[in-house]
């Protein structure tokens, strides 16, 4: 492959140029492991967790491994302390697989086959979350054994991803659970909440906070058991196309909310796509390429059925930079372009009418803050391979760095 000859960069949401360092890593990586690849920075994880578990510190982070279940980040976070929180037997069995102890997990999905509570309990995780009363009575066969957190609904239509829509109970479902519970004899630890993926406000967990606060102390005015334990989820905001509140700005009403809690109350939070969003860099090559109704058309290796899954399952718009890798003349004049995914699907397109200099085949598209819900989500449809991920800076191995 030739030598990379110039680093273009002309979306309009783009992060900046890529540094010549990070040129001739992404180069060298492909002449060594081909297109199309993803690029893990395991410092940029642990730059983020160390910015969130600075911005929240009497917080306890659970890292969610939805958006990025990749062994080398759980490596990496278990060796900066960090605590997990699972969802179901495979995740269960990639942290078991590692070596995390079993008591720096939390098992969150609120709805659970009979299976999946027996594997949690079997590795030794056993603090579950739940959200109705059809979910509590599954634990009544393990009510020695377990610890609960009622999950409560705080609905946010301004989120990517509003997933109280979906979980979540009111407060006064929860109080009838928790005294259901009590009932049973089974113990509830905590409560719990989400308010969103992405969230670009913290409002939303300062109002959550409060509300919880609310319902703790009735549960005591009951005569209920104190609760000891409050989950604020994660949601909290990367910059993908906008920037975003700083993490230390944004976590100041939050951390005021969370002082106003009993000192016997411990909280813990659920960050995913903030641990990982920006610890990974897609690299795709150019296929082939066309003039279609005045526009160019340049084929990639990957799309939206790969690494680019988050334009369609998580809307995300990723920050896009061109590497022409051949060193003879070509015309920079910006022209309207398309990129599109390698399979036969129409809906397979990346970007649309983004301005562009004349590329060649088997120039490179580098996209940035491709590490959340990008490789966690891609297929292999029409027989395209996903993208190989080569880990950088792993704790376990001599790698060299690239920090974006």
């Amino acid at each position: 492959m030739a030598q990379a000859h110039t680093v273009l960069d002309f979306h309009s949401y783009s992060s900046g140029l890529l540094s010549s360092d990070e040129t001739r890593l992404i180069t060298s990586s492909v002449t060594q492991y081909g297109a199309p690849l993803l690029l893990l920075d395991c410092d940029v994880v642990r730059r983020q967790y160390h910015a969130l578990n600075d911005a929240l510190p009497s917080v306890t982070l659970h890292y969610a491994l939805k958006p990025l279940p990749h062994e080398a980040v759980v490596r990496t976070l278990l060796a900066e302390g960090a605590c997990f929180d699972l969802a179901t037997s495979g995740e269960v069995d990639l942290v078991k697989q590692i070596g995390v102890p079993a008591e720096r997990t939390i098992h969150t999905h609120p709805i659970k086959r009979d299976s999946d509570i027996r594997d949690a309990l079997e590795y030794g995780c056993t603090v579950f979350v739940v959200d109705n009363l059809n979910e509590l009575e599954k634990f009544k066969p393990y009510k020695d054994r377990v610890e609960l957190l009622v999950r409560l609904s705080f609905r946010n239509k301004e989120a990517f991803a509003d997933l109280s829509k979906k979980f979540g109970c009111s407060a006064e479902d929860a109080l009838e659970i928790i005294e259901t519970a009590n009932r049973w004899q089974i113990r509830i630890k905590g409560l719990s909440f989400h308010v969103g993926s992405q969230t670009l406000s913290p409002q939303k967990y300062v109002d959550a906070i409060e509300a919880c606060k609310a319902l703790m102390n009735k549960v005591v005015d009951c005569g209920l058991p104190a609760l000891s334990m409050l989950d604020i989820g994660g949601g909290f905001p990367v910059s993908y196309n906008r920037q975003v509140m700083p993490i230390k700005l944004f976590c100041v009403p939050i951390n005021a909310a969370l002082a106003g809690l009993p000192e016997t109350v411990q909280v813990i939070a659920e960050p995913g796509r903030f641990i990982v969003a920006e610890a990974m860099v897609s690299v795709a090559s150019i296929m082939g390429q066309a003039k279609r109704e005045g526009q160019i058309w340049y084929y990639l290796d990957d799309g939206i059925y790969g690494s680019f899954s988050g334009l369609m399952f998580d809307d995300a718009q990723y920050p896009l930079t061109a590497i022409r890798l051949s060193d003879h003349w070509r015309t920079s004049a910006l022209q309207s372009s398309v990129l599109t995914g390698p399979t036969c699907d129409s809906i397979d397109v990346v970007a649309d009418n983004i301005m562009l200099p004349a590329l060649s085949n088997g120039d490179l598209i580098v996209g940035k803050m491709m590490g959340a819900y990008t490789s966690a989500t891609a297929t292999d449809f029409n027989f395209f391979k996903r993208a190989h991920t080569v880990v950088l800076n792993d704790v376990a191995l001599d790698s060299p760095r690239l920090i974006v």
